[in-house]
């Protein structure tokens, strides 16, 4: 094999691949990047068995060929090139050369006939968005997903696609984030788990663009994203999500209107007195038109005051302020409602057309 590319193509087609290489592995083979120009295009292709990543780059194919190259070695060699074309040739004993004007490596490839290929996946189920709608959506829930196995079904987000809509959910045992997407055709109901880190490398990949969309098409095992001359691949979680619409309640005793802004800036002021590990709640007194908030830790106290709307009865309740800073600032909207049933009950932000809602179990907490 030998193939000419330009450095910025390479490199930027190592790092969308790399996502996929393992950090621990039995098998040495994914522990590669598999170079292939046997067909017209350059294809990089990354794969751990749960998540592969395969791109077509620019590059001038003069002998075709493959091989598997270390992924760490490789992305360093690249990385620190000079800004130039980059030649890679293989031999018949898979040594790799790898040129870059006078800078000139050799390191020893694997047979890409060894590498685990990305699985063909059926393509009859498929939904459109677009790229920006589809990282902003990652973005406003990702973060309410458990950061353990403890609960493998926590570890990913619910996509529930029914008629023209899109539904991504994902909880952790003390809050919901939910963003519900218009879609531009109508689909059969269906619900698949796809697991969080994917949605993490996806998001890294994506380009954001309102106008370039992203393909994404499931099977039951499988999830496919396809962009930007990009394949993403992603076993799905199996099981049955959470009865999430069990959860969900419109009933309310109080309801807040407040400037976002004010809020997330009272919030993240009042966790300066906050250790990292300790578990202090805010302390969130609702009043007529205002909202008194405290906090009190070994550090010392804070106390502030924020105007407010405010339908209903006055309300006392603790959270952890983490879960409503994490919310707050993933919500574009100016201003907020909050609807609250009583201090053990949980709290809902959401938009009137409800295509976000962000649920908070309240803290227990002693009067401060």
């Amino acid at each position: 094999m030998k193939i000419i590319c330009n450095k910025s193509n390479l490199v930027k087609g190592v790092s969308i691949v790399s996502k996929a290489v393992p950090s621990k592995t039995t098998m040495p083979i994914l522990e590669c990047i598999l170079i292939d120009a046997t067909m017209d295009v350059i294809r990089l292709t990354a794969n751990d068995m749960e998540l592969g990543i395969q791109t077509e780059i620019e590059g001038e194919i003069i002998k075709h060929g493959m091989i598997a190259i270390d992924a760490k070695i490789f992305s360093e060699i690249v990385r620190k090139l000079p800004d130039n074309d980059v030649v890679i040739e293989t031999d018949d004993n898979l040594q790799t050369t790898i040129i870059c004007e006078k800078s000139k490596f050799n390191i020893t490839g694997k047979s890409g006939t060894d590498f685990t290929y990305l699985p063909v996946i059926d393509k009859e189920e498929t939904i459109s968005i677009s790229q920006f709608t589809l990282k902003e959506t990652i973005r406003q829930t990702i973060f309410s997903i458990a950061d353990n196995d403890s609960n493998k079904l926590m570890t990913g987000e619910l996509f529930e696609i029914k008629d023209n809509y899109l539904r991504v959910v994902s909880l952790d045992g003390h809050r919901i984030s939910i963003r519900k997407i218009e879609l531009k055709d109508s689909y059969d109901h269906k619900k698949i788990i796809v697991p969080g880190k994917t949605l993490i490398e996806i998001s890294k990949i994506l380009s954001g663009e309102a106008d370039s969309d992203v393909c994404i098409y499931y099977t039951k095992n499988h999830i496919v994203f396809e962009f930007d001359k990009t394949v993403v691949v992603s076993r799905l979680i199996e099981g049955e999500y959470f009865r999430i619409d069990q959860m969900l309640s419109s009933d309310y005793e109080t309801k807040v209107r407040i400037n976002k802004k004010e809020l997330l800036n009272c919030i993240d002021r009042a966790t300066l007195l906050i250790k990292e590990g300790d578990k202090k709640p805010i302390i969130i007194t609702i009043g007529d038109e205002i909202m008194q908030l405290k906090i009190k830790s070994q550090i010392g106290s804070m106390d502030e005051e924020i105007f407010i709307t405010k339908e209903g009865k006055d309300l006392m309740i603790g959270f952890n302020p983490k879960f409503l800073i994490d919310a707050l600032r993933v919500i574009d909207d100016e201003e907020v409602d909050l609807y609250l049933m009583n201090a053990k009950a949980p709290c809902f932000i959401k938009d009137e057309s409800e295509s976000f809602i962000y649920l908070i179990l309240p803290v227990n907490f002693n009067s401060i």
